[in-house]
């Protein structure tokens, strides 16, 4: 029995054909439609060289051509590779030529750039421009996007595929360079695809299961926010795809966009990345001219940053009747798990606080499980379905990827303990940890602190040097319009929900706060603001 992305796809095409697929922008696709783009212009890739294993970039912001190329990747058992649209010609050229792209697909607004990686990059021997509306000429030797597609076959007439066939994931991380993280097709669809059901536990158990689901339940409406280079977005996309839903996309985060959307698309449920798109979402509810028609709005998710207990509350102050989840996972390891959030319940001692699935666990640094009410803090752990390793990296693949009680775990790094009733509670990514005096102090607890502060709009929180206590919290700060709030202020609000040692000592005030396309903070930013000023 195989696990293959593009044959889940394609099984939800011939079961939802008539359905649309995606909106985003203006355009709009059926499955029949995405289905016959998308093999046009995976026969163009394959007239072009591309072969089974070779890497394709996807160089854009959310858009059908997107969607159109990662399907069409897949169909060739070749595999596409993530680019985050904001990095500049030295972070292209090193993704690049760690990726081994072979072709690349990009928004004609980026040329200059792709321009300029180009003489770093001899194995890169095909290029796809999409027309943007942007004046900047395409690369030397580049095809137009819809001139690849025309005179195509539309027909699927694609060789078999393997649950081998890899999926990779670029994670830019917090604190160094990408890597790109190598799977298995079937283990991510099980770890990330919708092959476990998270609130059930339940297992599909053949690849039609999934869609006699969709036929089960009808099409929903889903707005996952956060950019395609992202792998919440990705997986929002495919998800609801195998199972027949409508996907509705911006190319860009704007709030009023989304809620727009939401009321003209009548979306059922959107999915953001914690506080950055949360607070913004919330508030712009309550600008003058921002009334819309949410009535069709059944549910929040988030996912993969922190969504503070303030902002949650907002939203059920304005969408009482909304249903809430949280979770946690990552890259490396998949879904770890979700918790529901109720109205009056949004308390929180660090991350979420998460029923784990089956596959997950917390180990202490001696490779013990941490035991539940031990208030231990050590590491998330995921077996079963888990990535190969990092792509060309075996020293990490070695320390992230190890054998404890005679399986394979993925362990990339965040701190967690276990409570008395079996719940996992996050306090965050261990690269980011800050010791102070030998006390381990978890960003996303002070952060969580710091924000709820009346007049903090956004915070990041690093440790910076201190001679007596080898790191001393700092807070780096985005304050409301018209507010003020100073270190004595911050440090009286914070003390009600954190211990002193967490506490920050210094306050950065920055007039706009930098985080990444998927709202992840920037903690090397973070960290020069705190260390420069």
């Amino acid at each position: 029995m195989e696990y293959h992305l593009a044959d889940l796809f394609e099984h939800a095409v011939d079961n939802f054909g008539e359905r649309t697929f995606i909106v985003c922008d203006g355009k709009r696709r059926t499955y029949d439609e995405m289905e016959a783009r998308a093999n046009q212009l995976a026969h163009h890739l394959q007239a072009a060289g591309v072969k089974p294993g070779d890497h394709v970039g996807i160089y854009a912001l959310n858009s059908v051509e997107w969607i159109e190329i990662m399907w069409a990747v897949f169909k060739i058992r070749a595999v596409w590779v993530n680019i985050n649209f904001r990095y500049v010609e030295d972070e292209l050229r090193y993704l690049f030529t760690n990726a081994d792209l072979v072709a690349l697909v990009h928004q004609k607004q980026y040329s200059p750039r792709v321009e300029g990686v180009l003489p770093y990059l001899p194995d890169l021997k095909h290029i796809i421009t999409i027309e943007d509306g942007s004046d900047c000429a395409a690369p030397s030797g580049a095809m137009n996007y819809e001139d690849a597609l025309a005179g195509q076959s539309s027909e699927r007439d694609f060789g078999p595929r393997s649950s081998d066939d890899h999926y990779i994931l670029y994670t830019g991380g917090t604190t160094g360079m990408p890597k790109g993280v190598v799977w298995r097709q079937e283990d991510v669809f099980f770890a990330l695809g919708g092959g476990l059901d998270l609130p059930t536990g339940n297992r599909v158990s053949s690849p039609e299961g999934l869609v006699k689901r969709g036929l089960a339940n009808g099409p929903i409406t889903m707005l996952p926010i956060a950019p395609l280079m992202h792998g919440a977005t990705q997986w929002g996309v495919m998800q609801g795809a195998f199972i027949g839903n409508t996907l509705v996309l911006v190319p860009q985060f704007d709030p009023i966009d989304v809620w727009r959307l939401v009321q003209e698309e009548k979306v059922n449920v959107v999915m953001i990345t914690g506080d950055a798109m949360g607070r913004p979402l919330v508030e712009a509810l309550d600008e003058a001219s921002a009334k819309f028609d949410l009535s069709s709005l059944i549910a929040l998710s988030s996912t993969a940053a922190q969504f503070s207990p303030t902002v949650k509350d907002e939203f059920f102050k304005r969408l009482p009747n909304l249903v809430m989840t949280d979770s946690v996972g990552s890259s490396e390891g998949g879904a770890n798990g979700l918790t529901y959030v109720s109205k009056d319940n949004t308390a929180m001692k660090g991350g979420p606080t998460v029923k784990p699935n089956e596959d997950t666990a917390v180990f202490d640094d001696d490779g013990e499980r941490v035991q539940p009410g031990s208030g231990v803090i050590g590491k998330i752990a995921r077996s079963g379905h888990v990535p190969i390793g990092y792509y060309k990296d075996p020293e990490k693949t070695a320390e992230t990827f190890v054998q404890i009680e005679g399986r394979r775990w993925s362990i990339p790094g965040d701190f967690a303990v276990v409570e008395e009733d079996g719940t996992i509670t996050l306090l965050g990514r261990g690269s980011v940890s800050i010791n102070s005096g030998g006390e381990k102090i978890h960003p996303e607890e002070v952060e969580a602190a710091v924000k709820s502060h009346p007049g903090v709009w956004d915070a990041v929180v690093v440790g910076v040097p201190d001679e007596r206590w080898g790191q001393r919290v700092a807070a780096v700060i985005q304050a409301r319009d018209g507010a003020a709030p100073d270190l004595a202020s911050i440090q009286e609000h914070c003390r009600l929900s954190i211990a002193r040692y967490k506490v920050p000592r210094e306050l950065h005030v920055v007039g706009q706060m930098v985080r990444s396309p998927s709202g992840k903070p920037d903690y090397r930013w973070a960290l020069n603001i705190a260390t420069s000023t």
